[in-house]
């Protein structure tokens, strides 16, 4: 099998601190939003939130492509989800879960802005509390020096993370980390009906984790148990630090043309296999920018002859697993898109060191996939066929 202590001797992986403006004890009250809205003025865009309770917030800009992030304690959403959603400077707004103990607000911008005012406001003439927050065009030059202020004054609180020493382990178990993919502010697809990606993905993740868990050889591990969002970067080190001998991402995805359906395997590849894994790839990477994370502050690129080297033997053992896993997905039931095993350049799968494939499982633009991946059976079943995969994995791994 793959050798860890190289592996792991290639890791060194830097992490954000907590965000600054959002105090200890501001989660010990739950604060239910129950109104978003935009107000369009002769000289401003208005974003206004209606809560219980008032809430401590921080906001910021970020760029490329131009957003407004609104960071709250973790709250209860109420608000109408089918509001207008496009007005004066705002192209589109979303919330959510952003992660445990912090939800998220991020407003799309059609430029350069500044944040006139940032005012909460309490209850009076029977309103509740309110979050008025006043935005103007400006230029650009005001815009990237509010936003460098932002930048250094957080890189204050940068901290760097090393992973742990990876143990000689005596149980011999393979460590196996199941990506759901998506998760609170970003819900990936959004199929026929209505079901959001994110829970498809949670759904058949837990099935999964709970059949490898039965297997005595195997030490399964959830990147996410819940409807919380994961950065790429965290999802890939998730995989690093637990010294995984593979990594499974999740996915069901959709695409512009609905007559598409049926399961596919995707390994790393900085060039697409075809114009649909170049779009599928596209539409996964685009997780952070849709959660509002600051893109500059990601740095993916491999550097090293060593990495590089560590990157191409992974590269086998991804492919090596992708080819197991189509047909046992073919037996559960599930048809098989075209040529079954895709290359793209998936950052979720940029880990050097640990073997990695993306499944997506099926298309939610489809209906057809659509009703096999919102059935409990039809989760299970695919939960299955992905064990199944893995076992003959592994077992073909062994001198």
């Amino acid at each position: 099998m793959f050798n860890r202590f190289f592996r792991h001797s290639l890791l060194v992986c830097m992490f954000g601190a907590a965000l600054s403006g959002l105090a200890p004890a501001m989660a010990a009250t739950v604060i239910d939003v129950s109104s978003v809205r935009l107000g369009l003025h002769a000289d401003k865009t208005r974003f206004v939130m209606e809560l219980s309770e008032k809430p401590a917030f921080d906001i910021f800009l970020l760029a490329n492509p131009y957003r407004i992030v609104i960071d709250l304690p973790q709250v209860n959403w109420q608000a109408d989800d089918n509001t207008e959603r496009k007005k004066g400077v705002v192209e589109n707004y979303r919330f959510g879960l952003f992660k445990k103990d912090t939800s998220r607000v991020v407003l799309d911008v059609d430029g350069p802005v500044k944040i006139l005012q940032a005012t909460v406001l309490p209850p009076i003439s029977g309103k509740p509390w309110r979050v008025f927050i006043d935005i103007q065009r400006t230029d650009f030059g005001s815009f990237m020096t509010a936003l460098a202020a932002r930048r250094q004054e957080k890189a204050k609180n940068n901290v760097v993370l090393t992973a742990p020493p990876v143990q000689p382990s005596e149980s011999k178990k393979f460590t196996v980390v199941i990506d759901a993919g998506h998760g609170g502010i970003d819900p990936g697809a959004i199929g026929k009906s209505g079901v959001y990606e994110k829970k498809i993905t949670l759904a058949v993740a837990q099935k999964l984790y709970a059949a490898l868990k039965k297997n005595r050889l195997y030490n399964p591990i959830l990147t996410r148990d819940d409807d919380t969002f994961l950065s790429l970067r965290e999802r890939v080190n998730a995989g690093r630090q637990a010294g995984a001998d593979l990594f499974i991402s999740i996915h069901a995805d959709s695409i512009s043309r609905s007559d598409f359906r049926g399961a596919a395997v995707y390994t790393l590849s900085e060039t697409a296999s075809d114009d649909e894994a170049a779009e599928i790839a596209n539409s996964a990477n685009k997780s952070d920018l849709i959660a509002g994370v600051d893109l500059a502050s990601q740095d993916d690129t491999v550097q090293g002859i060593l990495i590089d080297l560590a990157q191409r033997e992974t590269k086998n053992f991804s492919v090596k697993f992708a080819e197991m896993v189509t047909p046992e997905i073919a037996k559960s039931g599930m048809t098989i898109r075209g040529r079954s095993h895709r290359f793209a350049g998936f950052r979720v799968l940029k880990a050097p060191d640990v073997p990695s494939v993306l499944v997506e499982l099926g298309y939610l633009s489809n209906k057809q996939d659509e009703r096999i991946l919102k059935s409990g059976k039809g989760q299970q079943l695919l939960a299955q066929a992905i064990a199944n995969a893995v076992d003959a994995y592994f077992e073909a791994s062994q001198p």
